[in-house]
C-alpha cells in the first residue's frame, strides 16, 4: 500500500473507532454504574441513578400540574357508569344484612324481594340524580386528599434504575444505537479532515 494512502485509511478508521466508542461509553453511562464507584479518585455514578431524586421531583411537578389535574379525574368520574356502580355496592353491602333483619319478627314479614327490590331502585335513583354533586364532593375530596405531584415523585424515587433502564431501551434503543453510529461517522470525517490536512502540509 503506498504511504501516501495510509493516513487516509487509518485516520479516518482511528476517528471512527474514537467516535463510536465514546459515544457508545456515553450512552451507556446514562444508567452505569448504579452504585458509585471510585477510579482513579473519581466518584462515577450514571447520570439517572446520581439525579433520580432531582428526576422525580420534575416527573411529579411535570404530572401533578400538567399531565394529572383534579379536574381531569373529575372528568373520569362523570363517565363511571355510577348507577351500576351504586347498584352493585348495594348488592354486595345490604345482602348479609337483609338476612339478618329478616330474621327478626315482624320487621322480616315487611322485606320481601319486592320491597327491598323498590327500595333499592329509590335509592340508587335518589344518588344517580345527585351525581354532579357528588362529583364536586369527590373532586374536592381528591384535591384535599390526593397530591399528585408527591405520589409520582415518590413513586419514581423508589423505582429500581435497572427497571427504568430496561424501559428506556424498550422504547428508545434505535434512537440511542444511531447516536453511537453518528459517532462513529463523526470521527470518521474528522479523520477525513486530519489526512487532508496532512497531506497539505
Amino acid at each position: 500500500m503506498p504511504d501516501g494512502l495510509i493516513p487516509w485509511i487509518l485516520l479516518p478508521f482511528v476517528g471512527a473507532m474514537i467516535g463510536y466508542v465514546t459515544n457508545r461509553l456515553a450512552v451507556h453511562m446514562i444508567f452505569r454504574p448504579v452504585e458509585p464507584k471510585k477510579i482513579l479518585g473519581l466518584t462515577l455514578q450514571g447520570l439517572v441513578p446520581r439525579r433520580q431524586d432531582d428526576l422525580a421531583k420534575s416527573i411529579g411537578g411535570v404530572v401533578g400540574d400538567h399531565l394529572v389535574r383534579p379536574e381531569d379525574l373529575r372528568g373520569a368520574l362523570e363517565n363511571i357508569d355510577l348507577e351500576g356502580v351504586v347498584d352493585r355496592a348495594l348488592d354486595k353491602g345490604l345482602g348479609s344484612k337483609l338476612e339478618e333483619l329478616r330474621k327478626l319478627p315482624f320487621v322480616g314479614g315487611f322485606l320481601t324481594d319486592e320491597r327491598v327490590a323498590e327500595l333499592r331502585g329509590h335509592a340508587v335513583q335518589g344518588i344517580v340524580k345527585n351525581k354532579d354533586d357528588i362529583a364536586e364532593a369527590l373532586q374536592e375530596g381528591l384535591e384535599k386528599g390526593v397530591n399528585v405531584h408527591e405520589l409520582v415523585e415518590a413513586k419514581v424515587k423508589s423505582f429500581p434504575v435497572t427497571r427504568m433502564e430496561e424501559l428506556i431501551l424498550q422504547v428508545a434503543s434505535k434512537e440511542l444505537k444511531s447516536i453511537e453510529i453518528l459517532g462513529g461517522v463523526l470521527g470518521g470525517i474528522v479523520g477525513l479532515v486530519q489526512a487532508a490536512l496532512l497531506s497539505l502540509l
